[in-house]
């Protein structure tokens, strides 16, 4: 019963599995950082490029331009 505890201690094929734990955790939560930045700022400069299109049809076609319906 001894030995068995000493190798019960001893035994480190547990330990490579909570590493690889903690490494998958660290990739999926930086993964998750990655797509909230990706996602807020692809946002924002989708809104600037459409502020951008409309000012140019204004500058273009006069202060009474309004741009045509969106089809969908």
């Amino acid at each position: 019963m001894l030995n068995f505890i000493k190798n019960f201690r001893n035994d480190e094929d547990g330990a490579v599995t909570v590493d690889w734990v903690v490494l998958t955790a660290a990739v999926v939560a930086m993964a998750i950082g990655a797509y909230t930045t990706i996602a807020n700022n692809s946002d924002a400069m989708i809104g600037a490029a459409g502020t951008a299109i409309q000012g140019e049809g204004t500058a273009l076609f006069g202060a009474d331009y309004t741009p045509p319906p969106a089809d969908g």
